[in-house]
């Protein structure tokens, strides 16, 4: 269930034989991120459970059960940059319904990731796909009422 972007992303990963430059790739990725609006990094947006600020503001497309998720990512830390950007490629487009059905878990271990971040960084990559998830339960909610 994984888009080719994403898709991508695994390809690079398994070209990449050292960690140091999948690191690299992943700062990289946070450095093509698409910037977020100051205005943007309220605490609304504000993903608790990251050591990182990190912020995350819903854009969503279309109405409905057809409603696309997409989103704007940002944070203090370049790496964590890189990290919202893999999880952008996981995320956006997606119909709500999958969006909440995704194993993101899964996903990411394609790309090694679990292994590799620190605890807190861990805990910071399920914070913000909790926060995605719960996003876009809401919007499937009030579709629904």
């Amino acid at each position: 269930m994984a888009d080719p972007e994403f898709d991508e992303i695994a390809e690079t990963f398994e070209f990449l034989d050292d960690w140091e430059d999948r690191y690299r790739h992943v700062i990289e990725m946070g450095r093509d991120l698409t910037p977020m609006d100051d205005a943007l990094k309220v605490p609304v947006n504000k993903v608790e459970g990251c050591a990182s600020q990190v912020w995350i503001f819903p854009q969503v497309r279309g109405e409905g059960r057809d409603a696309r998720f997409d989103f704007l990512g940002d944070s203090d830390a370049m790496i964590v940059r890189g990290l919202i950007a893999v999880l952008h490629a996981l995320y956006a487009g997606r119909r709500m319904d999958e969006v909440v059905s995704v194993d993101a878990a899964a996903h990411l271990a394609r790309l090694g990731l679990d292994e590799h971040l620190s605890s807190q960084r861990s805990n910071g990559v399920r914070a913000m796909v909790a926060r995605i998830r719960a996003l876009a339960q809401g919007h499937l909610d009030r579709a629904n009422a």
